[in-house]
């Protein structure tokens, strides 16, 4: 777990695990941008009819696009929501409603840029303007923001599977939206244990590339939740003449690796399905819709582990709702 940094002048955040987003506001006009410049407004008209009802008739914000589902956030409903046919988007606004959660005023009111202000005085005049609404607006939510260290390793002990980490940011700055001086991204590494379902050959190579990693459901399926890779060529050859003798279908018995997409090769998208006899032990920091969001980090191998031992139970610990930081 990395370390929060510690003083008078650093203010922690959760960090929400959605679309980062910039809200503009002018009258009747409304329009999301993601950080990189990307529009966003078409895939959330929900959101659009939320920020009109809400606030004064002028502001910027920065927040993020989440996806409220049993008490967390959803990232592959969010994804989802990216889709060309306004048929669909209108129909998933509806089943999949979307929320704001803000974090930073840069426009207020008046008009005026606050971003060369510091934080703490960003952070007051976001909270006031949330005071001064006259309605609940359920789409959009104030982030908690807290200086007290204590508060923010609760949060952070709720990452990876809950929320993606703590931001830590110093309330002596004004808005820097290019660079990340002055504010950190913590999260919380947490280890699973998990069957070799399969692995992939390496690109140009015969050699194992990445190992898939599978968890069994309470049914007794072997479902496919993510890969390890980063393995030295001298550990791949050792590792190759290890696995060969163990390739056997059908590998996973639940859900398998994908199949070819616009951005994988013809042999990135074949895998070789494994006898279900070897158990790693890896490191992860998000686990969310039923897989590892990211790449994870072979820690070591578990002969003592029996397969069946390895399910998601250990991963789906749940400490509360997210949805109550948001009250």
């Amino acid at each position: 777990m990395d370390e929060l940094p510690i003083g008078p002048n650093w203010q922690y955040e959760p960090k929400w695990d959605g679309f980062r987003c910039l809200i503009f506001r002018d009258g009747a006009n409304v329009k999301l941008q993601s950080k990189s410049g990307r529009p966003l407004t078409r895939y959330f008209p929900e959101l659009v009819d939320a920020i009109r009802q809400f606030g004064p008739r002028t502001f910027i914000l920065d927040g993020e696009i989440v996806i409220p589902s049993d008490g967390t956030f959803s990232f592959d409903s969010l994804l989802q929501r990216i889709h060309p046919a306004p048929s669909r988007i209108k129909r998933l606004s509806v089943e999949t409603p979307a929320s704001l959660i803000i974090f930073d005023l840069l426009v207020g009111a008046d008009n005026r840029s606050i971003v060369n202000q510091p934080l703490s005085k960003r952070r007051q005049a976001l909270e006031l303007l949330f005071s001064t609404q006259e309605r609940d607006e359920p789409h959009i939510r104030l982030s908690p923001a807290t200086t007290k260290v204590t508060t923010a390793r609760a949060w952070l002990k709720r990452a990876g599977t809950m929320l993606d980490g703590v931001m830590a940011k110093r309330l002596d700055l004004e808005y820097r939206s290019d660079d990340r001086t002055g504010m950190q991204k913590i999260k919380s590494y947490r280890s699973a244990d998990c069957v070799v379902g399969g692995f992939r050959y390496g690109k140009g190579t015969k050699l194992v590339g990445s190992l898939l990693l599978g968890l069994y459901d309470k049914q007794g399926l072997l479902h496919h939740v993510g890969f390890t890779s980063g393995i030295s060529r001298d550990a791949k050859v050792k590792l190759t003449e290890r696995l060969t003798p163990l390739i056997a279908p059908p590998g996973f018995t639940g859900r398998a690796p994908g199949g070819p997409s616009r951005w994988s090769t013809k042999q990135s998208a074949e895998w070789q399905p494994l006898k279900t006899k070897l158990v790693v032990e890896v490191c992860y920091d998000h686990f969310s819709g039923e897989r590892f969001r990211h790449g994870t980090t072979l820690m070591r191998w578990r002969p003592d582990k029996a397969p069946r031992q390895c399910t998601f139970d250990q991963v789906r610990r749940r400490q509360g709702s997210l949805l109550t930081l948001l009250k």
